[in-house]
């Protein structure tokens, strides 16, 4: 068993040496998930094996349906104008209160996220639809950049969300039910963001200056720009979630067909622009699949290896609360989630840390929640924070430091939304049980 359990350690550091060489995740995970898995059961044979079943599987599942559906809805969304028009819409009624272009902002960008499920590709959006405006009324560049990349964080955690669908496969439970653990918490970091807007606003007006107001009339026909996100949300949420009309996989279908339906409506999307999106959501998609059917494979060596059982052991026999041993294991999200990406930190860490919150008694949707929220601080700490790249990328007078600086406050914010939720879990399972799930 020891000699075992070596082995997987021994796997363990392997994937690392080739993450640092810039190996692509999936593909270092098959590669060391494959070869580990044959050296365990004595048989070259089982690489070919391993690699055939895992992927014909993983392919092959109906309910990994549910990714590109919900990827190709945000592509359509974004290629289609309802960012911008939601971001108008924010702007008209709120643009005049203190900091009420960044409180427009951060509202847009949780109500994008609703319908996009991505952080970096929110943060993209945002940058082009916002900065400029921002940048027209006087805001310190800087400033406006942070809280774009801040509030583009809130696509990783509001639903529909890529990495808490991924999380739902890999651990075999409802994506419903892990969406619907994920309301309220994206809620409350919305609002934290938005609070902190504000007393910035008002002890440093030179950052954030006040907006004129806009007419009534102006501000009632903007809603019109949020009442497609907001019927996209209900739809699919709704349909899910409160009606139980949809699957998540039907949710998922019937959000692309309605973004699509907008889309033609409203006469936004082109040709070339549907190409785009089609293409965007093709690549997009294997590249998950991709790092789905390498953790599967890796989580299978790391299972026949007996390495996260001898782990939970441990951590379980540790003389300290449960609650210390979970707060080792945060803080060790946090730790990675600054140099991995989001969904390949998932990937590679749910098999080995799964048994350990098992065996500690936590509620699996619970922790699938915290990891979302934890991981979320990763896209926008150094050195791997993906939304201040993509941000930085477009509004290139801004120093890369200077907006993980102005970011800085924000991922705070969300360290004290993840003790809360530490402290409270029912904060984020008091929707879920009132649901029934």
């Amino acid at each position: 068993m020891t000699s075992l359990v070596a082995t997987g350690i021994l796997g363990c550091l392997a994937l690392l040496v080739l993450l640092l060489l810039s190996v692509p995740v999936g593909f270092a995970l098959m590669l060391v998930g494959s070869i580990g898995f044959a050296i365990v059961m004595g048989s070259p044979i089982q690489i070919y094996n391993i690699l055939v079943s895992t992927t014909f599987d993983n392919f092959s599942n109906y309910g990994l349906s549910v990714i590109p559906l919900f990827i190709f809805m945000g592509q359509i969304a974004f290629h289609a104008g309802i960012s911008r028009r939601l971001f108008d819409a924010t702007f008209d009624w709120f643009g005049h209160l203190p900091g009420g272009l960044g409180l427009a902002t951060t509202g847009a960008c949780a109500g994008f996220g609703a319908v996009c499920g991505s952080g970096p590709a929110s943060a993209a959006t945002m940058a082009a639809v916002a900065l400029p405006e921002m940048k027209r009324h006087g805001y310190d560049t800087s400033f406006a950049a942070g809280m774009v990349a801040a509030g583009s964080s809130l696509g990783i955690l509001i639903p529909p969300s890529v990495v808490a669908i991924v999380y739902a496969v890999m651990t075999e439970s409802s994506p419903a039910k892990v969406f619907a653990a994920s309301v309220v918490p994206g809620i409350l970091i919305t609002l934290l963001f938005c609070i902190y807007i504000t007393i910035t606003s008002l002890r440093h007006p030179e950052l954030c200056p006040h907006a004129n107001p806009v007419p009534w009339k102006q501000r009632w026909k903007s809603l019109l720009g949020v009442l497609e996100t907001v019927l996209l949300f209900l739809l699919v949420m709704g349909g899910m979630l409160f009606f139980g009309w949809f699957t998540p996989t039907e949710g998922a279908a019937v959000g692309a067909g309605g973004a699509l339906l907008i889309a033609l409506f409203r006469r936004s999307l082109t040709p070339r622009t549907f190409m785009l999106a089609v293409s965007e959501t093709i690549r997009t998609s294997c590249m998950v699949l991709v790092i789905v059917t390498g953790a599967l494979v890796f989580g299978r060596f790391l299972a026949v290896t007996g390495l996260p059982t001898a782990l939970a052991e441990v951590l379980a026999g540790l003389p300290v609360s449960r609650y210390v041993t979970m707060s080792i294991i945060l803080v060790f999200y946090m730790i990675a989630g600054c140099f991995v990406d989001a969904l390949a930190l998932v990937m590679l860490t749910v098999p080995i840390f799964l048994p350990v919150v098992s065996k500690l008694g936590f509620d699996l949707t619970w922790f699938g929640l915290m990891i979302v929220m934890v991981v979320e601080l990763g896209v926008i700490t150094p050195p791997v924070g993906v939304n201040v790249y993509v941000v930085s990328g477009i509004e290139r007078s801004v120093p890369l430091v200077a907006i993980f600086r102005r970011a800085f406050p924000f991922a705070l914010l969300i360290t004290f939304a993840v003790i809360l939720l530490m402290i409270f879990p029912q904060i984020g399972l008091w929707l879920p049980h009132a649901l029934h799930f």
